[in-house]
């Protein structure tokens, strides 16, 4: 059975932190899905983010996997909340090559500082979803930046 989330109204915060994530505007990340300990980003695949054989960086699939795994998991913590990542490991399975990149992130186990999540990263490329890196990461729940 899924946890429930601390905060019914989650949506609108995270959404909102997402927004502000200067990082995911820049390579063109969007957040596509949201649901309590789940969340799904995709971006577009463009030359510059690129590496030398044309496939999306490994730096930047890594990077929305991150983000995929921290969105999960602070839909599940209380208002006020922020996320930091403590630790990952990715497995890149296979050339991130496609239209886009589409990340699905779920939290395995919500704790009250720690959580810990799951994503998959897929190269997209018509209807076809092509598995090319996985991520296991451990976010931790601190007090939300104050603006």
């Amino acid at each position: 059975m899924r946890a429930k989330p601390q905060d019914p109204d989650f949506d609108t915060r995270v959404r909102n932190n997402f927004g502000e994530q200067t990082v995911m505007h820049t390579i063109g990340a969007r957040l596509t899905q949201l649901e309590a300990g789940r969340a799904e980003i995709e971006m577009p695949t463009r030359d510059d983010l690129a590496q030398q054989n044309g496939y999306v960086h490994a730096g930047i699939v890594t990077t929305i996997l991150d983000s995929g795994c921290g969105y999960a998991a602070l839909s599940m913590w209380p208002a006020g909340s922020g996320v930091l990542s403590v630790e990952f490991k990715v497995n890149l399975l296979a050339p991130a090559k496609g239209e886009m990149i589409r990340v699905r992130a779920e939290v395995k186990r919500s704790g009250k500082r720690l959580t810990v999540c799951t994503a998959d990263a897929f190269a997209v490329d018509g209807d076809k979803e092509t598995i090319c890196a996985t991520m296991l990461a451990t976010m931790i729940c601190i007090e939300a930046k104050r603006s």
